[in-house]
């Protein structure tokens, strides 16, 4: 190899090198600091391309979860207030099988009277009441079916059934002039009071039913949330025990270019012991 102060071979092969060790130091330094292997589409398009699909389906889940925990709270809500109107027929049918007794005095049967017409507006306010978030399944405020969102690409939906158990609808029958203050009228309504518990315990079952069928759902776009996350997760994330073990590796080999490069500047100076007299 000859002597030449103009191209000193060496010294660019070592800064190539230094440099070559410099840009994985900074890709190490890179994934160690985000905690991703894949960071950026410059790093794998293909990966990284997935990867953003994946997370974009993810950010729709969480819609998902939020709207069906929507659909729990309603649910929730609404059972708790369809019970509670189960319970209150149960204590109108006492009131209406005591008023049924002929030996009553008049002044007794008010006394029923004024106790079952205080549990009928008790059932009223809690049907007014059994609302969540402005939407109320019992009190025939609304006129279709509550739809919330199902998948990723709201596609499909699940839902929950309007159940009207306002009086004088179809599955309660009673009515706020309803009176049990003789017999006859006690009859009457004792035959509708059965028909109408039979009929709100069938539609505060369907409820349970329904919210039994979003509690699962939100259970399985729960786990499939967490799979997507883990499935980002192996394409993407950083072993960060080899980014340490590169790390030092790395350090040692720049330490070393470094002084390869130093050493490399330093042969031309031979040159000059050449020309010494």
């Amino acid at each position: 190899m000859s002597l030449s102060v103009n191209t000193n071979q060496p010294a660019l092969i070592a800064l190539q090198n230094l440099n070559k060790t410099n840009d994985d130091m900074q890709g190490v330094q890179t994934r160690i600091n985000t905690g991703l292997t894949v960071s950026s589409a410059k790093d794998n398009a293909a990966v990284w391309s997935i990867a953003q699909e994946q997370r974009a389906d993810m950010n729709a889940l969480s819609a998902v979860k939020m709207s069906l925990d929507r659909a729990t709270s309603i649910a929730d809500v609404a059972l708790a207030a369809g019970e509670s109107i189960s319970d209150l027929l149960s204590l109108m049918r006492e009131k209406v099988v005591a008023a049924k007794d002929s030996s009553l005095t008049t002044k007794s049967r008010q006394a029923l009277n004024a106790d079952f017409q205080g549990l009928v507006k008790n059932l009223t306010q809690v049907l007014s009441s059994a609302s969540f978030d402005g939407a109320n399944l019992l009190n025939g405020s609304l006129s279709v079916d509550v739809s919330f969102l199902a998948d990723a690409d709201a596609g499909t939906a699940i839902t929950l059934n309007l159940q009207n158990l306002s009086l004088g609808g179809t599955i309660n029958t009673l009515t706020a002039t309803d009176d049990i203050l003789d017999i006859a009228n006690a009859t009457n309504v004792l035959t509708r009071l059965d028909a109408t518990m039979g009929a709100v315990n069938q539609a505060v079952g369907n409820i349970g039913t329904q919210a039994k069928q979003v509690e699962a759902h939100h259970s399985f776009v729960s786990r499939l949330s967490d799979v997507l996350e883990t499935g980002v997760g192996n394409l993407v994330d950083a072993d960060l025990a080899k980014e340490s073990a590169r790390l030092q590796a790395l350090q040692v080999k720049q330490q070393l270019g470094a002084q390869a490069l130093s050493i490399a500047n330093s042969a031309p100076q031979i040159i000059l012991k050449l020309f010494n007299g």
